[in-house]
């Protein structure tokens, strides 16, 4: 068994004011950190971003719109094409606003990654090393 999962997918990028541009997606699952998966985002080799998503929530977007805060995601359906929406909200800029980006990546290679993933770690068999941790904090202390 793998414990590391890895895709990259070449996915369409939309800033605020712009059209859609191809980036670079590096998804990855470890499972050190079993309810995470990272997306790097990337272009001609410079990361652009790096989120950590809840493997969970990434999931159900496939499916149904979920997210009320940072990262808000949703199927979208044009013809036989099917995307899933990823919509990040960042930092505060200098004029109060937020710096905001839709991301759409093609949702049959995202349900791919996902169920390599859970080949890894089944939904609902999660585990963290809570005993581990704790101990770890208490001798840094």
């Amino acid at each position: 068994m793998n414990p590391l999962v890895h895709k990259t997918l070449v996915v369409q990028l939309q800033a605020e004011g712009t059209g859609r541009c191809p980036v670079l997606a590096h998804l990855s699952y470890d499972v050190d950190d079993p309810f995470a998966v990272t997306a790097v985002f990337g272009h001609d080799g410079r990361v652009l971003a790096r989120w950590r998503l809840d493997r969970e929530m990434l999931a159900d977007g496939l499916t149904r719109p979920v997210g009320v805060g940072d990262v808000r995601i949703r199927p979208v359906s044009a013809g036989l094409w099917q995307e899933l929406r990823l919509e990040f909200l960042g930092d505060v800029r200098p004029d109060g606003g937020r710096h905001h980006a839709v991301v759409f990546a093609w949702a049959p290679a995202v349900a791919a990654f996902l169920r390599e993933t859970h080949g890894v770690v089944a939904p609902g068999q999660e585990e963290v090393p809570v005993d581990e941790l704790l101990a770890e904090i208490l001798s840094a202390g």
